[in-house]
């Protein structure tokens, strides 16, 4: 089984960028009411233009079964959630044109997360209703999907499952 760990920068750093305002702003702005934590992604849509969705996906529960991961050759995607609940983040390095052993995270309310571009990646898994998230990724021909199912499913769960 794998774990499910909680989602910090520097654990996930080589898959792409946890969106979350901590620390001090870089910037107090609109009459000092609001602290502007800038630049948080390093967004690449290639040849594409950036494009904001809403996705809702139904809830799933841990322990979860993981039976394909994806990955978009063409350019990032942020998922920003439109609600305070956890999610889970499944990510995993390429080995020669597939995703090798998958890692887990637990996202909490405020974090939101972008793959960078080609990066394995599950698909979205919001852990309660609403599954309610903003999606900024690449807009534009070609294709920008690629999927691999697993000859075995994995088990995702926490340490007690």
């Amino acid at each position: 089984m794998i774990i499910a760990t909680p989602l910090s920068q520097s654990a996930f750093a080589e898959y792409g960028d946890v969106l979350e305002a901590v620390g001090t702003p870089d910037k107090i702005i609109n009459q000092g009411l609001c602290g502007r934590h800038h630049d948080l992604a390093s967004t690449d849509f290639g040849t594409g233009r950036a494009g904001i969705s809403v996705f809702d996906a139904e809830a799933r529960s841990l322990p979860y079964t993981l039976d394909m991961m994806e990955r978009h050759p063409e350019g990032s995607q942020a998922f920003i959630p439109m609600h305070q609940n956890p999610y889970l983040v499944v990510v995993a390095k390429d080995k020669s044109g597939v995703p090798d052993m998958p890692q887990a995270f637990i996202a909490q309310p405020g974090q939101g997360v972008n793959y960078r571009r080609n990066t394995w990646h599950g698909v979205l898994t919001p852990l309660h209703a609403p599954g309610l998230f903003a999606v900024i990724d690449r807009i534009g021909d070609g294709d920008n999907l690629e999927e691999h199912w697993f000859d075995k499913p994995w088990k995702i769960g926490l340490k007690d499952d």
